[in-house]
C-alpha cells in the first residue's frame, strides 16, 4: 500500500507539473520580459538623471511600447516561433542602440 501511495503521489506531481508548464504556454518568454524591463529602467534612469529630454524619453517610451505591441500580436496564435523571437531581439537590440545614443548625445534636461 505504501508503495502505491508513492507512485500515486509521484504521479500526481508529475502530471500538476507538466500541466503547470502548459499553461504558462510557450509565448512566455520570460527572457524577453526581463529585456524589455531593463531598457524601460535605462530610459527611466536617463530621465532622472537628466541625460534624457522629455522628447527623447517620449520616443524611446514609444519605441518600446511599439515592440511590445509587435510581440503581442506575434504571441496572438498562441506561439513565439524562433523567427518571431529574433525578429523581436533585432527590435530590442535597435532600441538598445537608441536609448544609448540619446542618453550619449549632447542633449540634457534640466534636473531639479
Amino acid at each position: 500500500m505504501k508503495r502505491f501511495t508513492r507512485i500515486s503521489l509521484g504521479v500526481g506531481s508529475a502530471v500538476l507539473l507538466t500541466a503547470g508548464a502548459l499553461y504558462a504556454g510557450p509565448t512566455d518568454d520570460p527572457g524577453i520580459q526581463k529585456r524589455e524591463q531593463r531598457q524601460e529602467q535605462r530610459i527611466d534612469q536617463g530621465v532622472k538623471s537628466g541625460q534624457l529630454t522629455p522628447r527623447e524619453a517620449g520616443k524611446l517610451d514609444r519605441q518600446q511600447a511599439k515592440i511590445t505591441q509587435n510581440e503581442e500580436r506575434m504571441k496572438a496564435d498562441g506561439k513565439l516561433t524562433n523567427k518571431e523571437r529574433a525578429k523581436l531581439n533585432r527590435e530590442q537590440n535597435r532600441a538598445s542602440k537608441n536609448i544609448y545614443r540619446k542618453k550619449h548625445n549632447n542633449k540634457t534636461a534640466h534636473v531639479s
